[in-house]
């Protein structure tokens, strides 16, 4: 009975909504003092060809939320700058200094509370970024590209991964423009780039599907397919786009694949008729089933592991409600993890960990109502991240202060995206209906664009 009933909460999960229209973002929940960030400023310039790249690495930065972006009018006058070129030997300029350079124009940026500028230029085939110091008048990092041509569908990747460039040359850190959202959509596995674009579908068949996650290299990723009543897991290659069943799956309801840091083990739930409990596989090997709870009056189910592979976070129904647990990779020492109050806090569901391993973001039913949690894994303390509307299946940005979650803030269910450091939220997706989101690494050199 109890697997009559699950499978058929795992279905329901799927239903569609409505449609509606993506805005720029607001914030909320975090308080935010403007002015913390640095300045940044996408130089206008020509040719026009290149002003899809110059669009799309504005939009990244934007989505950053590391810097606060100047906008420019187009203008020559953007460009010149005040100082004069030094005479050459024997030479005199018209005022004795010589005539001055075509070049960026440091102090009117300065002037305008830029701290950097971006400026993009072409060189035959050759794409050339520049990332300018104003305060230091000088040039921070200069990128130089062969981009695929506009209509390749490897395009948008690679200007995303220039935007990280930028990103790294200009404050040291890395962006999270090259990475992409796995999500369910009608009962169909889909990603989107992390600005929204982009949507594709990757499940390739029409069974019903859910549950998809990344591996930790970006090169695969894993979802579930109903077959005849039972769950099975696939494997599938971001390259070829090639898929195979997982080892020892099919038989029952399998669901939640999660993978281990090296890639060499997937966790997962299974459901049966005595419970649900979860396991791991070797699917480097194609081996080695092994079960990590015994759940026999309760469920246990979810898991995600921390960073370095030691521990497994997952749900348990042991107390009564779905709460967060945690255990070794092995599957000793399990043990409460998010802590919760006896007849006050609801239940607790959809564990994960973030890729720095110092939280782990989860939702918990709120007065009859659903909320984004997260746990600080050292003082096991947890803080509500959402208050307006439900939301829900909270998945990490590589960068562990971005958040893709479900919420129906907006009469709907639909993916927003929210930065924990400024409290700014955006819609990621116009499609309405999206569950069951799923961030990816930082995606690597060579990641196919249509599996």
């Amino acid at each position: 009975m109890r697997f009559a009933i699950l499978a058929a909460c795992l279905v329901t999960r799927l239903a569609a909504q409505d449609t509606s229209a993506i805005d720029r973002g607001v914030r909320i929940g975090i308080i935010y003092r403007p002015g913390v960030r640095p300045g940044i400023v996408v130089l206008p310039g020509r040719p026009a060809a290149l002003d899809s790249i110059r669009a799309i690495i504005s939009r990244d930065l934007d989505f950053s939320d590391r810097f606060e972006e100047i906008t420019l009018p187009g203008s020559d006058s953007l460009r010149i700058s005040t100082r004069p070129l030094a005479p050459r030997a024997g030479t005199r300029g018209p005022t004795g200094g010589g005539a001055q350079t075509l070049g960026p124009n440091y102090p009117l940026y300065q002037a305008l509370g830029a701290d950097f500028a971006v400026d993009v230029a072409a060189t035959g085939d050759t794409t050339v970024v520049t990332v300018h110091d104003v305060a230091a008048a000088a040039v921070r990092r200069s990128l130089r590209v062969r981009l695929p041509p506009v209509k390749d569908p490897g395009f948008r990747l690679a200007v995303h991964r220039l935007s990280d460039q930028v990103v790294q040359g200009a404050l040291g850190a890395a962006g999270i423009a090259a990475t992409r959202v796995l999500f369910v959509l009608e009962g169909k596995v889909y990603r989107i780039d992390q600005d929204g674009a982009e949507m594709t579908l990757v499940s390739s068949s029409d069974k019903e599907a859910m549950s998809p996650a990344w591996s930790t290299d970006g090169r695969r990723f894993s979802y579930m397919e109903f077959w005849a009543g039972h769950g099975e897991l696939f494997l599938q290659d971001m390259a070829p786009g090639k898929r195979a069943p997982v080892f020892s799956t099919g038989k029952a309801l399998d669901f939640t694949p999660a993978f281990s840091p090296d890639g060499k083990t997937l966790a997962f739930s299974r459901a049966t008729e005595e419970g649900t409990d979860i396991y791991t596989v070797n699917v480097k090997d194609n081996c080695c089933l092994q079960r990590l709870t015994v759940g026999k009056f309760s469920d246990n189910l979810s898991p995600t592991y921390s960073p370095d592979g030691q521990r497994i976070a997952f749900v348990s129904t042991r107390p009564g409600l779905p709460q967060v647990y945690v255990m070794a990779a092995d599957g000793t020492d399990q043990q409460l993890f998010a802590p919760f109050d006896y007849g006050v806090t609801g239940s607790s569901n959809a564990p994960e960990w973030s890729p720095d391993g110092q939280s782990v973001a989860f939702h918990r039913d709120v007065g009859g109502t659903l909320q984004v949690f997260v746990l600080d894994v050292r003082t096991r303390t947890v803080r509500q991240l959402t208050s307006v509307g439900r939301n829900e299946d909270p998945t990490w940005a590589p960068d562990s202060r971005h958040l893709a979650f479900v919420s129906d803030r907006a009469g709907y269910r639909q993916l927003w995206i929210i930065d924990l450091e400024t409290g700014r939220i955006r819609p990621l997706l116009q499609r309405s209906g999206a569950r069951l989101p799923s961030w990816s690494p930082r995606l690597p050199e060579g990641t196919a664009v249509n599996p």
